[in-house]
Formats: structure tokens, C-alpha cells, sequence
């Protein structure tokens, strides 16, 4: 069983690194999306490729995180990749330590 307990362990640290690689994505784009950026440079069309469906998904379910101008669903993002981050990674870990 310590190799399901392994595997499970392996699982959770990939998990969390494309989680943190996934929030540093969001967090560039924000900041991105305060200038004017040229839409034709590829490290911009990367960046709205890779978050835009998420911030769409968020609007669309909760349309409260548009206020006025305002777009919040970047932070409910932020918000739903910690919650992923804190419980799910963590839980992951624990079950696999059980395991052993």
C-alpha cells in the first residue's frame, strides 16, 4: 500500500506547484490588464488564452463580479485556487500518509 500511498503524495505536490504556477498566470495577467498591452504579443495572447475561459466560467455562473467597471471574478479565482490549495493538496497528503 505505500506505493498507492506514494503515488497519492506525488499527486498532491504536482497538484500544488501547477496550482501556485496557475496563480502567479492570474496574478500577471491582472496586473497586465491595468496597461494597454498589445493583444498581438504572444506572452499576452498566452496569458488571455490561459485565464480568460476561467474569469468567462466565473461570470457566468456569478454575475455579481461585475461591478460597474470593476471585474472581480480574478479574485474569486484567487480564492477558489487557495481553497484548492489548503484543502484539497492537504487532504491528498494526509490520505496518503494514512496509507503508508
Amino acid at each position: 500500500m505505500f506505493i498507492l500511498g506514494n503515488f497519492l503524495q506525488a499527486v498532491a505536490l504536482i497538484l500544488d506547484r501547477l496550482l501556485q504556477i496557475y496563480s502567479f498566470v492570474v496574478l500577471v495577467a491582472v496586473l497586465i490588464s491595468w496597461v494597454n498591452p498589445d493583444p498581438y504579443n504572444p506572452i499576452i495572447r498566452f496569458l488571455r488564452s490561459a485565464t480568460e475561459p476561467v474569469f468567462a466560467w466565473v461570470r457566468r455562473r456569478l454575475p455579481f463580479t461585475m461591478v460597474g467597471m470593476m471585474d472581480l471574478s480574478p479574485i474569486l479565482v484567487f480564492f477558489a485556487i487557495w481553497f484548492m490549495r489548503l484543502f484539497l493538496v492537504n487532504s491528498l497528503i494526509d490520505i496518503a500518509a494514512r496509507i503508508r
